[in-house]
């Protein structure tokens, strides 16, 4: 019997995908659940697995091909019979006497008589090799100059979209402070053994910026919403975009109601998004919505820069590298760990003075972040 192999369903928000390299070819035996090739769309790559056992007979639709939710891409017949090789077979060992084995040395090594007609004949005379022409390497003056051309990924294609789609539409802005990491440094060191130990995760930053940034928001609604058309539309819940890099391009899976999780979840919870986003193993339902997205830049080194908005969101932090410079603190110049951060948001419904607000609530509450706890 032949059973079609069809195209996973997508969600709403994704019309198609793109086919990769197909892992079986027609003949090839498969087994039930058994990865045939993978649909990749502009969120994640999803695993076409065979919905039963036997052989692929054909593939109807080849790498490169869009396809669409429920299309047929191969059939598999469960009742073909498995194409099996020949295989030669190794003889069998004899067995033989002592007596056989010392003729069989003797004979072995015994000179062999050279037939007449082979002693009579000249040697051969062997022609001259004909050498090839060598290319002239390319002189120093004028290296080679060479080009290749790689469509890109459906992910790719995506990103570039939403990226101009966020400067064409929104108005953006961004405003720029600097905070004092010493204090979350230092609690990090005082209780991180501690901390890993009972949870089983390290205590990192991302934790702190995102109770920071989720405090934030409660008072300064206008950051956490979005416009629909002439609308305005307020969220009363906060579910934070995490910015990861993967070998595929940049992905933001979401933080559900982050503001309702604890700090041991949210690091488990961004360290589990970083695996599975370079395993190919995220799902679409992981990476649609959000209110806001933090950004971290500084883990590849980045001093400061101005973040793009994630539509429709109507703002995005971005997070710098940590770097020790002079400051003033109490008129003395100490120094002190710092980390410039960045919030890009839409001019359209933010103005100014709540943007920068917004930014000096999350810096206070990092430079205090006993106030994190306390909700303060």
């Amino acid at each position: 019997m032949r059973v079609d192999v069809k195209a996973p369903e997508l969600s709403e928000s994704v019309q198609s995908g793109t086919l990769l390299d197909w892992r079986k070819q027609p003949g090839d035996i498969v087994q039930r659940d058994e990865a045939l090739t993978d649909l990749e769309t502009d969120k994640v790559i999803l695993e076409v697995a065979a919905p039963v056992a036997g052989v692929l007979v054909e593939i109807c639709l080849p790498a490169g091909s869009e396809v669409k939710a429920g299309d047929v891409l191969a059939w598999i017949d469960t009742e073909a019979a498995a194409v099996q090789t020949d295989v030669v077979k190794a003889p069998e060992p004899v067995a033989v006497t002592a007596l056989e084995v010392k003729a069989l040395e003797v004979k072995m090594t015994a000179p062999a008589a050279m037939p007449p007609a082979q002693a009579a004949e000249p040697a051969p005379v062997v022609a001259a090799p004909v050498v090839a022409p060598v290319k002239a390497p390319s002189s120093p003056c004028q290296p080679e100059r060479n080009e290749r051309r790689v469509q890109m990924t459906r992910l790719r294609q995506r990103i570039a979209e939403r990226l101009k789609e966020a400067q064409n539409t929104a108005a953006m802005l961004t405003t720029f402070n600097e905070i004092n990491m010493a204090p979350v440094m230092e609690l990090r060191t005082k209780y991180q053994e501690r901390f890993q130990k009972e949870h089983g995760v390290k205590l990192g930053f991302m934790s702190f910026f995102t109770k920071a940034v989720c405090q934030a928001l409660k008072v300064y609604t206008l950051v956490n919403a979005s416009i629909d058309g002439r609308d305005v539309v307020y969220h009363d819940y906060y579910d934070i975009g995490m910015a990861v890099s993967s070998e595929r391009g940049l992905v933001v899976p979401i933080l559900r109601n982050a503001d309702r999780m604890s700090f041991a979840e949210i690091e488990r919870k961004i360290a589990d998004f970083g695996r599975r986003a370079n395993s190919l193993e995220l799902t679409l339902e992981e990476m649609e919505g959000g209110t806001f997205t933090i950004s971290n830049g500084g883990i590849f080194g980045s001093l400061l820069s101005t973040p793009i908005l994630n539509p429709p969101q109507s703002g995005v932090l971005g997070l710098h590298k940590i770097q020790d410079r002079p400051i003033a603190e109490n008129g003395q110049v100490v120094i002190r760990p710092m980390m410039y951060v960045a919030l890009s948001y839409d001019h359209r419904i933010i103005d100014g003075r709540e943007a920068v607000s917004f930014l000096k609530a999350v810096k206070d509450a990092l430079e205090d972040p006993a106030r994190l706890l306390l909700e303060l």
